[in-house]
């Protein structure tokens, strides 16, 4: 075979190949936060699966997920995790790797030692039966002590914080001492770093507006609210409505912090999924490959279109099976992350480009 000859194959194979590789959809709505919950992947990391790209290359999650327009990336922090998952020490080592990777962070504080959302906002051990100025000075100093090691791009106050923080003291029903807590923690991001945006977030959107009402005095920038239809409401237009009427009253930018969908029923390891009903789903949206990209492409546009809407974060599409599919300690969520069984990138990964 002649030098020329080979050069010509060799070129058209290169082209052929160049082909094949997955692009991203382009959306063009001005979004500045296209972000992921991507709190799981040094845990996967160590569990050893490979996971491939959109064209079916063996690529990391970080890299699959910045290539495919990922710019801020939100971690949660607890206070003494039983392991060293979603430890400060943890999370401030992949913040400085993602921000490498030209990634802003977002960090959530959960103010406890697990997961806190509505339904549980449980003190850290080391806080239980504290005075509440010490419970004051504890939040204090350890939101400064996030600052000092990862001093993120943004930052929550608390995780779905619909019915308080550190309960009993902290619960909504006692709104002073609520706000004190939660002014402990955003005069520690300030004393830090005037420009880390500051976020409270409620998880859903029907009643947010009170809320939001009965914290109005507090020095915060941004507005953040969950949106799961099952959790939520199915209505896309009573989202909208409400985005819209926070947008008005406060002024302030809103973020649909959390978000997800299934793009399918069906398992991939022993254990239950959160979402398998169709009563759990909008009826709009099938749960497959292309309904799950297309409610995100819904909710994304209906975020783009709200009056100071600036982004939005889908939670956990890292959170894959990845301990295996004969392991009883899996994925509650692995039909809901932008990774398909088989660990390859789905279409729907592409909703973080611009």
């Amino acid at each position: 075979m002649s030098r020329l000859l080979y050069f010509l194959l060799a070129l058209g194979l290169f082209a052929a190949c160049s082909k094949t590789r997955e692009e991203p959809p382009v959306y063009n709505d001005n979004l500045t936060i296209r972000g992921g919950d991507i709190s799981f992947i040094p845990e996967i990391r160590k569990s050893g699966i490979k996971t491939r790209n959109r064209s079916g290359e063996i690529e990391d999650m970080v890299t699959t997920l910045k290539n495919q327009g990922m710019n801020v990336a939100r971690l949660r922090v607890w206070n003494s995790p039983a392991d060293p998952h979603s430890s400060l020490q943890e999370v401030a080592a992949f913040a400085s790797e993602l921000r490498k990777e030209g990634i802003q962070v977002w960090i959530t504080i959960h103010y406890s030692d697990w997961w806190a959302d509505p339904g549980k906002q449980n003190k850290p051990k080391a806080w239980t039966g504290i005075p509440f100025s010490a419970l004051k000075d504890s939040v204090y100093s350890f939101t400064s002590l996030i600052m000092q090691k990862v001093n993120p791009e943004f930052i929550q106050i608390g995780n779905e914080i619909n019915n308080g923080i550190l309960w009993p003291d902290g619960h909504y029903s006692n709104l002073p001492k609520l706000k004190e807590l939660l002014a402990a923690g955003i005069k520690a991001v300030r004393d830090h770093n005037k420009n880390t945006r500051i976020m409270m977030h409620y998880a859903g959107h029907d009643k947010a507006l009170p809320f939001y009402q009965s914290i109005r005095d507090l020095d915060y920038d941004q507005i953040g609210l969950s949106y799961y239809p099952f959790w939520h409401g199915k209505s896309f237009d009573s989202l909208a409505t409400n985005i819209r009427v926070l947008a008005d009253t406060f002024g302030k930018d809103i973020i649909i912090a959390e978000t997800a969908y299934p793009f399918t029923f069906d398992y991939s390891d022993k254990t239950n999924n959160v979402i398998g009903l169709p009563g759990q789903i909008h009826p709009d949206f099938p749960p497959t490959v292309q309904g799950q990209k297309a409610f995100l492409e819904k909710v994304r546009k209906t975020i783009a279109d709200a009056p100071h809407g600036i982004g939005f974060c889908y939670w956990a599409p890292e959170w894959v099976a990845f301990d295996g599919p004969e392991s009883s300690d899996g994925s509650s969520w692995e039909n809901q992350a932008l990774w398909g069984f088989d660990y390859k990138a789905l279409p729907s990964i592409g909703i973080f480009n611009r």
